[in-house]
């Protein structure tokens, strides 16, 4: 394993067991074996360290399928079900952050430079569903804006609440809860 690899998963433990806020690059880089400096020759700060982290230890969490491929259903359960494994593994290592609004407003400016953010999901997801709508398989009067923010919303509140009950440590949830936040969507979907 590389030394990229390496400073990537300590990047991952210490962000969950601190949290973003309290982990720091020093202690990362120490976690991994390496010197700070040799951290920062293959990041550029903890942002991108950060959003590394949630890209390539986390659970995948792309937001829809190829338009026109499989069914739309079906499309919209996986994001759901990558959703809920997602927002339940990345609210440890989010909360600290969000308690903390000078380290929130530095987060979220970092974080636009990288074009990332929470509103992202919502966002492609939304397009994923008007390139469907255009296809003819989501209804023309779909309001996909909603659905999808309804969606990715569930996903959120229910990864949380997993966390909140059941702790860091849970099994994913099953994919028959994705489905089930799916299902209430799909009537003001599909034509």
């Amino acid at each position: 394993m590389g030394a990229r690899d390496r400073i990537l998963d300590a990047a991952a433990a210490v962000m969950r067991e601190r949290g973003v806020a309290r982990a720091t690059t020093k202690e990362i880089a120490k976690a991994a074996g390496y010197s700070e400096a040799l951290l920062y020759k293959h990041f550029r700060d903890k942002e991108e360290l950060m959003m590394l982290v949630l890209k390539e230890r986390m659970p995948a969490f792309s937001v829809a399928g190829e338009p026109g491929r499989r069914t739309v259903e079906s499309n919209l359960v996986t994001v759901a079900h990558n959703g809920l494994r997602f927002y339940r593994r990345a609210f440890p290592m989010m909360a600290s952050m969000v308690a903390q609004p000078p380290l929130m407003a530095a987060t979220r400016e970092s974080l636009r430079k990288y074009g990332a953010g929470p509103h992202v999901p919502v966002r492609d997801l939304a397009r994923y569903l008007d390139a469907e709508r255009d296809l003819g398989r989501v209804a023309a009067d779909a309001d996909t804006a909603a659905a999808a923010a309804l969606l990715i919303g569930a996903c959120f509140q229910q990864g949380f609440l997993r966390y909140f009950a059941e702790g860091a440590d849970t099994p994913d949830p099953p994919e028959s809860d994705a489905r089930a936040l799916v299902r209430p969507l799909l009537p003001s979907l599909l034509p």
